[in-house]
C-alpha cells in the first residue's frame, strides 16, 4: 500500500475564476471543471495503455501463438522496450514472466496480464516514498530540471494541489535567467492566492532562495516551493551553482531543503532517463515529477526510473488541467494500464503535445 505524501484529508485546489491560463504561461495548466480521478488516470495513461494491450490482444490469432509462446513474449518485449522500459528493466520482466508461466501455466489472458500487472507493480514499489513522522515548518522543496520539461507549470500545480490540503504556500522564483519565468510563476501566485518572493531578472538565484527561506520562516509557511532555472544536465557550472543555493537554504533552515524534485518530460522516454542519472550524480534528488505523461505511449519510463535509480516517482502529469498533476500511487498506475472497461483510443487520433 503507498504511502501517501500528506496524509490530511484533501479538498479540492483553489482554481481561479478565470478559465484562461496566465498570459505568457503554460498552455498545460487551463483551468476548468476538474474530472474524476479515476477518468484522469484513464485517460492520461490513454497511449501507454493502447501499445501495452497489443501483444495481449494478437494472442490466439493465427500466427501469433499461445500465452506462453516465445512469440508472444518477444512481441510483449518489444513492446515495453518501444515504451521505454528500458532493455534492462525490459529484460528482468520478461525473465520473471517466462519462469512465473511455466511454473503456474496460465491458462488464460486474464491471468497472464495478471501476471504481468503484479511484476510491474513489483518493480514500482522498489522504491517507494515514506514520509518522515513529523514534517518540519516550513517544508523546503527545490524543483529542477532541464529547459522545457514544464517545471514552472508543475510548481503551480503542486502549489494548487498544496493549498487545497489547507497548506500555506510561499513560492520562491530562483529561477532569475529568464525573465519571463519570474513574470509567469508571479501570474500564477496572483491567481492561486498564494507569495511569492521574487527579485529582479539577472538577480543571485542563492540571494533569492535566501530571502525565501527566511520569509517563509516569518510568514510561518508550512511549504515552500522554489523554482530555479532550467539548465542541461551536461553543464557542470550549472550544476555547481545549484549545489550553492542547497548550501544557502541548509544554512538558514537545517535539514533543508527536504525534497529536491526532479521534473522530467515522460515524452523524451531513455533522454529523460540519462538527465536523471546526471541529476542524481549532483545532487540529493529524493523524487521524480514525471510530466506530460498524457502525451507519450513512451511511460514506461515510470519503470526504469523506479527499477534503475531507485528514486521514487512523486507526481506524475496527466493531462492540461491545473488538477491534471497526480500523487504517483503505484497500483492506481497498474491499474489504469491495464483497465479493460476504458474505450480503445486509437494513437492516430490522440494529440501531439507539443
Amino acid at each position: 500500500m503507498a504511502v501517501r505524501f500528506w496524509h490530511r484529508k484533501k479538498k479540492p485546489p483553489t482554481r481561479p475564476t478565470s478559465s484562461q491560463p496566465p498570459a505568457g504561461g503554460p498552455t498545460e495548466a487551463s483551468l476548468s471543471t476538474p474530472a474524476s480521478k479515476k477518468a484522469r488516470w484513464r485517460r492520461g495513461l490513454s497511449r501507454l495503455r493502447n501499445a501495452l494491450g497489443r501483444p495481449f490482444e494478437h494472442i490466439g490469432s493465427a500466427g501469433q501463438g499461445q500465452p506462453t509462446s516465445e512469440t508472444f513474449f518477444s512481441a510483449l518485449e518489444e513492446v515495453l522496450i518501444g515504451a521505454d522500459v528500458g532493455v534492462q528493466t525490459a529484460s528482468q520482466l520478461m525473465d520473471q514472466l517466462r519462469d512465473r508461466s511455466r511454473r503456474e501455466q496460465p491458462a488464460d489472458i486474464a491471468a497472464l496480464r495478471s501476471y504481468l500487472q503484479e511484476e510491474m507493480c513489483s518493480v514500482l514499489q522498489k522504491s517507494l516514498y515514506i514520509p518522515p513522522q513529523t514534517l518540519p515548518r516550513p517544508w523546503v522543496i527545490l524543483v529542477v530540471g532541464v529547459n522545457g520539461v514544464g517545471k514552472t507549470t508543475c510548481i503551480a500545480k503542486l502549489a494548487a494541489r498544496l493549498k487545497g490540503e489547507d497548506k500555506k504556500v510561499l513560492l520562491v522564483a530562483a529561477d532569475t535567467f529568464r525573465a519571463a519565468a519570474i513574470e509567469q510563476l508571479s501570474v500564477w501566485a496572483e491567481r492561486l492566492g498564494v507569495d511569492i518572493i521574487k527579485h529582479q531578472h539577472g538577480a543571485s538565484p542563492s540571494a533569492v532562495a535566501y530571502d525565501g527561506v527566511r520569509a517563509a520562516v516569518a510568514r510561518q509557511a508550512d511549504v515552500v516551493l522554489i523554482d530555479t532555472a532550467g539548465r542541461l544536465h551536461t553543464k557542470a557550472p550549472l550544476m555547481e551553482e545549484l549545489k550553492k543555493m542547497l548550501r544557502v537554504i541548509d544554512r538558514e533552515i537545517p535539514g533543508a531543503p527536504h525534497d529536491v524534485f526532479l521534473v522530467l518530460d515522460a515524452t523524451t522516454g531513455q533522454n529523460a532517463l540519462s538527465q536523471a542519472r546526471t541529476f542524481l550524480t549532483a545532487l540529493p534528488l529524493t523524487g521524480v515529477i514525471l510530466s506530460k505523461m498524457d502525451g507519450s505511449a513512451k511511460g514506461g519510463i515510470t519503470l526504469a526510473v523506479s527499477g534503475q535509480l531507485g528514486v521514487p516517482i512523486r507526481y506524475i502529469g496527466l493531462g492540461e488541467q491545473v488538477e491534471d498533476l497526480e500523487e504517483f500511487i503505484p497500483e492506481d498506475f497498474i491499474a489504469s494500464l491495464f483497465d479493460e472497461t476504458t474505450p480503445e483510443i486509437s494513437l492516430d487520433d490522440m494529440p501531439e503535445r507539443p
